[in-house]
């Protein structure tokens, strides 16, 4: 059946904010297309449910739109489904003229330093996933009550929601929809200092004012920095002359340069550092104690400032470490990678493969650019990489198989659909109000299917 007879058919795998942005763009056109919204989890929404910090509501609240354009009867969410393993990147290209890939980055960056197998040396988006009852990270564990110190590397947002999470009274996180493992942990936390490593200087710093603040907002916190760290070097100084800084950049300047120069006599304290960075984990019997770091200096490089190391080290005593610096996207079976990136290689959103365009396949968000920008950049990107397929319509290769062919191939897995998803969303509410809390998260899939089929 040719494409002209029938409505456009695609596929979009995965359904985080940029899957639902690009789901969006496509029923909003003027294409009469059906879409099928793909994702390995039973639960929708990606990040928004398994990235965001719990004491963040406000954001995560934009899941009230996806779920309005998931109403949309020319859509189908098709969760607990795994491509690669329940249907194959070939099976999708065959059943579908058009496939979306919206994958995301889920894994976290690691530093490659000496020590970086020691028990306490962790990513930030394993300890992220944990909090927030992620099904692949609920067995993990974080030794929170044998802790008195934590470092945190990175300057980003990630790292100050990791920061101010660690910091929260116990009674402020257990009104929220952070995990039932992750709460027990907390209750028995003994963390009392919480050092954030950046590796340039506060004019660098990728966090947003709001979340730099916010750490100063939290109760029987002190903040502080010592006032060489958060001091401008020459080449920022520079830097900031010949160029006129963002909006943001500013602030931030004004927020840390504001601190305290000391640790008060609060129950938890915060202490920013800038222009260190870790080389090298040290422990003692297989467990962290504590890492070596070197001052940076930096330098002017056409225009950029790098950090480059000086001679100057010291060591940091620590008892966990997070490393908040970045994702990585994972290989999908029979989808170009890019190992290094991990992204899947593109040219503005259209898949490539060894340099060949592969017809019919896009890509969208993090898979498409790597992990930069806010929850909101996603919309954008997606509308962006839509108007390509838009483009294309016409030169789309057609579905060489029916429709119902997909339900074929799903037809030993248990997909969970969007009326599925709702009750499930309705339950987990429910079982949250019971305790006082925003929701109360279902961290399994078997504890998911197990209530939907009960």
């Amino acid at each position: 059946m040719s494409s002209a007879s029938r409505p456009g058919r695609v596929a979009i795998i995965g359904s985080g904010p940029s899957g639902f942005y690009a789901a969006q763009a496509l029923l909003d056109s003027d294409w009469d297309v059906r879409v099928d919204l793909f994702d390995r989890l039973a639960t929708p929404y990606g990040l928004v449910r398994g990235g965001v910090a719990p004491d963040h509501q406000g954001i995560k609240a934009t899941a009230r739109v996806y779920a309005r354009v998931a109403e949309d009867p020319r859509l189908r969410f098709l969760g607990n489904v795994k491509v690669g393993e329940d249907i194959s990147a070939q099976d999708l290209d065959r059943c579908y003229d058009a496939v979306i890939w919206a994958s995301g980055c889920e894994a976290g960056r690691g530093l490659d330093l000496p020590g970086k197998d020691l028990d306490g040396v962790h990513t930030a988006t394993e300890f992220v996933y944990w909090y927030n009852g992620h099904p692949d990270y609920r067995d993990q564990s974080f030794a929170l009550d044998q802790a008195q110190r934590v470092l945190v590397v990175g300057n980003g947002n990630v790292s100050m929601d990791v920061t101010r999470v660690l910091a929260l009274r116990y009674d402020e996180l257990a009104k929220t929809d952070c995990a039932d493992h992750a709460l027990t942990s907390f209750e028995r936390s003994s963390v009392s200092d919480v050092g954030v490593l950046g590796r340039r200087g506060p004019a660098q710093a990728a966090f947003s004012p709001k979340e730099v603040r916010d750490l100063g907002r939290l109760e029987d916190v002190d903040l502080w920095a010592e006032p060489d760290d958060v001091a401008l070097d020459p080449a920022t100084e520079g830097w900031l002359a010949a160029n006129e800084p963002e909006r943001a950049t500013k602030k931030n300047l004004a927020i840390v340069q504001d601190l305290a120069p000391a640790r008060g006599e609060a129950a938890r304290a915060i202490q920013l550092r800038f222009r260190v960075s870790p080389v090298e984990f040290l422990g003692e019997d297989g467990k962290l104690t504590g890492v070596r770091v070197v001052r940076n200096r930096l330098e002017d490089r056409g225009g950029r400032l790098a950090s480059v190391a000086t001679d100057e080290t010291w060591i940091e005593p620590a008892d966990l470490l997070f490393q908040a610096i970045g994702y990585r996207g994972l290989p999908i079976p029979g989808v170009p990678h890019e190992p290094w990136k991990g992204t899947i290689p593109n040219e503005a959103g259209r898949v490539v493969r060894d340099g060949d365009r592969v017809p019919g396949w896009y890509v969208v968000g993090w898979a498409k650019r790597g992990p930069t920008g806010l929850i909101g950049t996603n919309r954008g990107d997606s509308r962006a990489t839509v108007e390509l397929v838009l483009a294309d319509r016409d030169r789309l290769p057609i579905a060489q198989e029916a429709h119902e062919r997909v339900d074929e191939l799903l037809a030993d897995v248990r997909v969970v659909g969007f009326a599925d998803w709702k009750r499930v969303d309705a339950e987990e509410l429910r079982r949250g109000e019971e305790r006082g809390q925003v929701r109360r998260k279902f961290t399994s899939t078997e504890a998911i299917l197990a209530f939907l089929d009960g």
